[in-house]
Protein backbone atom coordinates (compact mmCIF):
# COMPACT_ATOMS: atom_id res chain seq x y z
CA UNK A 1 0.00 0.00 0.00
CA UNK A 2 2.82 2.39 0.82
CA UNK A 3 4.47 1.47 -2.47
CA UNK A 4 1.37 2.52 -4.42
CA UNK A 5 1.26 5.82 -2.61
CA UNK A 6 4.92 6.58 -3.38
CA UNK A 7 4.44 5.59 -6.98
CA UNK A 8 1.43 7.94 -7.30
CA UNK A 9 3.35 10.79 -5.74
CA UNK A 10 6.26 10.28 -8.15
CA UNK A 11 3.95 10.15 -11.18
CA UNK A 12 2.08 13.28 -10.05
CA UNK A 13 5.38 15.09 -9.46
CA UNK A 14 6.60 14.16 -12.96
CA UNK A 15 3.36 15.35 -14.54
CA UNK A 16 3.44 18.63 -12.60
CA UNK A 17 7.12 19.13 -13.45
CA UNK A 18 6.48 18.61 -17.15
CA UNK A 19 3.51 20.96 -17.04
CA UNK A 20 5.57 23.63 -15.30
CA UNK A 21 8.38 23.24 -17.84
CA UNK A 22 5.99 23.60 -20.79
CA UNK A 23 4.25 26.53 -19.11
CA UNK A 24 7.40 28.45 -18.29
CA UNK A 25 9.72 27.81 -21.22
CA UNK A 26 8.73 24.53 -22.70
CA UNK A 27 6.57 25.72 -25.55
CA UNK A 28 9.19 28.23 -26.67
CA UNK A 29 11.93 25.65 -26.17
CA UNK A 30 9.93 23.05 -28.06
CA UNK A 31 9.35 25.51 -30.91
CA UNK A 32 13.09 26.32 -31.02
CA UNK A 33 13.93 22.62 -31.09
CA UNK A 34 11.42 22.06 -33.88
CA UNK A 35 12.84 25.00 -35.88
CA UNK A 36 16.39 23.70 -35.41
CA UNK A 37 15.26 20.24 -36.51
CA UNK A 38 13.53 21.68 -39.58
CA UNK A 39 16.65 23.70 -40.44
CA UNK A 40 18.82 20.63 -40.05
CA UNK A 41 16.43 18.65 -42.23
CA UNK A 42 16.53 21.37 -44.89
CA UNK A 43 20.33 21.45 -44.75
CA UNK A 44 20.41 17.66 -44.88
CA UNK A 45 18.11 17.81 -47.90
CA UNK A 46 20.47 20.26 -49.62
CA UNK A 47 23.47 18.07 -48.84
CA UNK A 48 21.61 14.97 -50.06
CA UNK A 49 20.59 16.72 -53.29
CA UNK A 50 24.20 17.80 -53.87
CA UNK A 51 25.36 14.21 -53.32
CA UNK A 52 22.75 12.98 -55.77
CA UNK A 53 23.91 15.52 -58.36
CA UNK A 54 27.54 14.46 -57.90
CA UNK A 55 26.62 10.79 -58.17
CA UNK A 56 24.53 11.49 -61.27
CA UNK A 57 27.43 13.36 -62.85
CA UNK A 58 29.79 10.45 -62.10
CA UNK A 59 27.35 7.97 -63.62
CA UNK A 60 26.96 10.15 -66.72
CA UNK A 61 30.75 10.37 -67.07
CA UNK A 62 31.10 6.59 -66.75
CA UNK A 63 28.41 6.03 -69.37
CA UNK A 64 30.08 8.53 -71.69
CA UNK A 65 33.45 6.80 -71.38
CA UNK A 66 31.80 3.41 -71.98
CA UNK A 67 29.98 4.74 -75.04
CA UNK A 68 33.25 6.14 -76.43
CA UNK A 69 34.96 2.78 -75.91
CA UNK A 70 32.08 0.95 -77.57
CA UNK A 71 32.18 3.36 -80.51
CA UNK A 72 35.93 2.82 -80.85
CA UNK A 73 35.50 -0.95 -80.76
CA UNK A 74 32.82 -0.77 -83.46
CA UNK A 75 35.01 1.47 -85.60
CA UNK A 76 37.92 -0.97 -85.24
CA UNK A 77 35.69 -3.95 -86.06
CA UNK A 78 34.32 -2.15 -89.11
CA UNK A 79 37.85 -1.37 -90.32
CA UNK A 80 38.97 -4.98 -89.80
CA UNK A 81 35.95 -6.24 -91.73
CA UNK A 82 36.68 -3.87 -94.64
CA UNK A 83 40.27 -5.06 -94.91
CA UNK A 84 39.37 -8.75 -94.64
CA UNK A 85 36.69 -8.27 -97.32
CA UNK A 86 39.14 -6.58 -99.68
CA UNK A 87 41.62 -9.41 -99.17
CA UNK A 88 38.95 -12.08 -99.68
CA UNK A 89 37.86 -10.47 -102.97
CA UNK A 90 41.45 -10.26 -104.27
CA UNK A 91 42.48 -13.44 -106.10
CA UNK A 92 46.18 -12.93 -105.40
CA UNK A 93 45.93 -12.81 -101.59
CA UNK A 94 45.36 -15.97 -99.49
CA UNK A 95 42.94 -14.19 -97.10
CA UNK A 96 42.12 -17.35 -95.15
CA UNK A 97 45.75 -17.57 -94.03
CA UNK A 98 45.93 -13.97 -92.81
CA UNK A 99 44.68 -12.48 -89.56
CA UNK A 100 43.80 -8.79 -89.29
CA UNK A 101 43.58 -6.99 -85.93
CA UNK A 102 42.72 -3.32 -85.45
CA UNK A 103 43.10 -1.12 -82.39
CA UNK A 104 42.52 2.61 -82.63
CA UNK A 105 43.14 2.66 -86.37
CA UNK A 106 46.41 0.73 -86.02
CA UNK A 107 46.14 -2.41 -88.16
CA UNK A 108 48.24 -5.52 -87.61
CA UNK A 109 48.32 -8.19 -90.33
CA UNK A 110 49.68 -11.63 -89.34
CA UNK A 111 49.99 -14.86 -91.20
CA UNK A 112 51.96 -16.79 -93.75
CA UNK A 113 51.89 -16.29 -97.53
CA UNK A 114 53.70 -18.14 -100.29
CA UNK A 115 55.31 -15.26 -102.18
CA UNK A 116 56.62 -11.75 -101.51
CA UNK A 117 54.07 -10.48 -104.08
CA UNK A 118 51.19 -11.86 -101.99
CA UNK A 119 52.64 -10.14 -98.92
CA UNK A 120 53.02 -6.83 -100.73
CA UNK A 121 49.48 -6.98 -102.12
CA UNK A 122 47.94 -7.79 -98.68
CA UNK A 123 49.78 -4.86 -97.12
CA UNK A 124 48.77 -2.57 -99.99
CA UNK A 125 45.09 -3.48 -99.56
CA UNK A 126 45.27 -2.78 -95.83
CA UNK A 127 47.20 0.48 -96.27
CA UNK A 128 44.73 1.83 -98.88
CA UNK A 129 41.71 1.33 -96.61
CA UNK A 130 40.20 4.54 -95.20
CA UNK A 131 40.68 4.82 -91.45
CA UNK A 132 44.03 3.04 -91.25
CA UNK A 133 46.44 5.29 -89.35
CA UNK A 134 49.32 2.84 -89.06
CA UNK A 135 50.15 -0.65 -90.32
CA UNK A 136 52.12 -3.38 -88.54
CA UNK A 137 53.45 -6.04 -90.88
CA UNK A 138 53.68 -9.47 -89.25
CA UNK A 139 53.34 -11.47 -92.47
CA UNK A 140 55.88 -14.19 -93.10
CA UNK A 141 56.77 -15.54 -96.53
CA UNK A 142 56.94 -19.35 -96.42
CA UNK A 143 60.12 -20.90 -97.64
CA UNK A 144 59.57 -23.43 -100.35
CA UNK A 145 60.13 -26.95 -99.13
CA UNK A 146 62.99 -28.83 -100.77
CA UNK A 147 62.44 -32.33 -102.00
CA UNK A 148 64.98 -34.86 -100.66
Amino acid sequence: MLFRFVRRVVVIALVLGAAAWFWADGWEGARALRERAEGAAALGGLIERERLRETGAQIAQTISVGADKAEGALTDARLTAKIKSKMALDDTVPASRLDVDTSGGVVTVRGVVETPAQRARALQLARETDGVTSLNDRIEVARPSRAP
